[in-house]
C-alpha cells in the first residue's frame, strides 16, 4: 500500500471537473478511444492519468493537455472576459471504454 496523504487522495477526485462533450470529442471517442475532460488548471499529466484510472477503472495509454485561452466578450457597453481552462485528451488502451450515457 502506498503512503498517500488524505489531501492527495481527495485531490484525485477534484482534478477532473467534468467530461467535455462535443461533436469532436464524440468522434474521437468512437474512432480512437480518446476521451476529453475539463480539468484543474494546475493538474499534471500523471495526476490526470491516476485520477481517470481510479474513477473509471480503466487503463490509460496517453494524456495530452491543452490550455484553452480566455475569450473576450461584450454585452452592450460592458466588456468582460470568459475564463480560460485546461482540456485533457485521455487515450485508453485497447479493450477499455468509458460510457457517459449510463445505459448498458
Amino acid at each position: 500500500m502506498t503512503n498517500i496523504s488524505l489531501t492527495q487522495q481527495l485531490r484525485r477526485f477534484k482534478i477532473i471537473e467534468r467530461p467535455h462533450l462535443s461533436e469532436k470529442s464524440t468522434m474521437l471517442a468512437d474512432k480512437h478511444h480518446q476521451f476529453v475532460f475539463k480539468v484543474l488548471k494546475n493538474a499534471t499529466k500523471s495526476e490526470i492519468k491516476q485520477a481517470v484510472e481510479i474513477l473509471f477503472k480503466v487503463k490509460v495509454n496517453a494524456v495530452q493537455l491543452l490550455n484553452v485561452k480566455a475569450k473576450n466578450r461584450r454585452f452592450k457597453q460592458v466588456e468582460g472576459q470568459l475564463k480560460g481552462w485546461k482540456k485533457a485528451y485521455v487515450g485508453l488502451e485497447q479493450g477499455y471504454d468509458i460510457d457517459f450515457t449510463g445505459t448498458k
